[in-house]
């Protein structure tokens, strides 16, 4: 017989959704915020001839570049007051979770429950404010490099830059907390995901240039759809396993009453890291890399020093080592991908405390002793699973980006943006599910209340 949870889940219709208002005002209110954010990346930064940089940011973008304005919706390449995107605030929280896993004062906070986590929030976003200044203050560095680029170069341009890109970091770390707050799904999350979606018609129609001009085939363009249609199916497949561990609870009494023993799952999913190493990875490879090419490409004349013509030619050496299928670039991505993997799977699931919550409440484990036993099961099993997941995403993000690099293709919607876009899909159309069951439920504690009141 199916459960009350299971009846509720197959009656979900959209008659369900036209009664859930409180559910369509998150819905709208995550669309109009997702809006104004799509707009504050067409509002260029002052001081900036868009033409000049417009070639600059052709001639320096290599591969990472294009990722990296795959993931801000354009910003990037229009540089945008939103140029930064939230990456700021990724790499803080990366900073600010890699602390507090660490003994010290940060750890003793965590610890302190709801009010260690608002303190540790706050924490993140004086420390997202720092490396805001310190990105757009090299930004501003880099444009003046470049012939052109800036109409007047010099201190106020310098202070006009920092102010915008703090400004819009600031703002959409500002927007994301809204959303997540009286919208619906994770805001920066949602945030990405944006900026993925809109330059999908850009990213398609570049590549069907790239077919009529004859730099691609159209058998490279077939591949590259069979490749992207079956990352999808293998995502989708992937974040939907999961592996039930079986807990038993025994018999107890309760005054003259014996219950029987109950059995439930312990579901651990695959990939319990989630979407996060693949954001962690490219925020912290996305920035040096987009320094170190605006650095490369600096104006040079025949007054320039040797020292800074052989610094640059490094520079411009290492940038290019960054893009898409270099062997460098592959490496610290797979790497930076499977250590988050690791990292972030320890935070979020702590088998020691599940342990012992198991034992606080009867549970436990066949065959296996509470306790100890069962914490070192655990982390067994999950270390497992994180090889697995941790694979899964190396296969995803770093595949597809040698199958680019060899066929010729500078293609950015690759395995990361659509292992973002499938992942958010999931996780906002579940919190849709789960807003619509909470409304059911309302709905029928309601009508149980008035046949209680009629009788």
């Amino acid at each position: 017989m199916a459960s009350a949870a299971e009846q509720l889940a197959a009656n979900l219709n959209f008659s369900s959704f036209a009664k859930a208002k409180d559910l369509q005002s998150r819905i709208w209110f995550t669309l109009g915020a997702l809006l104004v954010y799509r707009l504050g990346t067409f509002l260029p930064m002052p001081g900036i001839d868009i033409s000049a940089f417009e070639q600059a940011f052709k001639s320096a973008q290599g591969g990472i570049l294009g990722m990296f304005n795959t993931f801000s919706g354009g910003a990037v390449e229009r540089l945008a007051i939103f140029a930064l995107n939230v990456m700021p605030y990724i790499s803080a929280s990366i900073i600010i979770q890699l602390l507090s896993s660490f003994p010290g004062r940060l750890e003793q906070i965590k610890k302190e429950g709801e009010a260690g986590r608002a303190q540790i929030n706050q924490y993140t976003r004086y420390l997202a404010v720092l490396l805001a200044v310190f990105q757009s203050w090299g930004i501003a560095k880099g444009l003046e490099g470049q012939v052109g680029v800036v109409i007047n170069p010099g201190l106020i341009f310098e202070i006009s830059t920092v102010v915008t890109l703090t400004g819009g970091t600031l703002f959409l770390m500002w927007l994301g907390e809204q959303i997540t707050a009286r919208g619906i799904g994770n805001g920066v999350s949602l945030i990405i995901f944006a900026g993925i979606v809109a330059e999908i018609p850009n990213t398609i129609y570049r590549a069907l240039q790239l077919s009529q001009n004859g730099t691609i085939s159209g058998f490279a363009i077939l591949l590259l759809i069979a490749i992207l249609m079956a990352a999808v199916v293998f995502i989708v497949f992937i974040e939907r396993s999961q592996r039930r561990v079986v807990i038993q609870y025994p018999k107890r009494q309760v005054g003259n009453k014996i219950y029987q023993g109950d059995t439930s799952f312990l579901p651990l999913k695959l990939n319990t890291s989630g979407v996060i190493p693949p954001i962690f990875a490219s925020s912290l490879l996305l920035l040096p890399a987009t320094v170190l090419s605006f650095l490369g490409n600096g104006a040079t004349g025949p007054n320039t020093p040797a020292w800074v013509s052989g610094a640059q030619e490094f520079l411009r050496e290492a940038a290019a080592q960054m893009g898409h299928g270099k062997p460098l670039f592959l490496f610290l991505y797979a790497a930076l991908i499977v250590f988050f993997a690791i990292f972030y799977t320890s935070i979020v699931f702590n088998t020691e405390e599940t342990a012992d919550n198991l034992r606080k409440y009867g549970g436990f484990l066949p065959g296996i002793r509470p306790g100890a036993k069962t914490a070192e099961y655990l982390d067994k099993v999950l270390t497992r699973l994180t090889v697995i997941g941790a694979s899964f995403l190396v296969i995803v993000c770093v595949v597809p980006e040698i199958v680019f690099s060899l066929t010729g293709m500078q293609f950015y919607l690759g395995g990361t943006s659509i292992l973002i876009v499938v992942s958010v899909t999931i996780d906002t159309v579940g919190q849709i599910h789960s807003h619509m069951m909470a409304h059911q439920y309302e709905g029928l504690a309601k009508k149980s209340k008035l046949k209680g009141k009629r009788r």
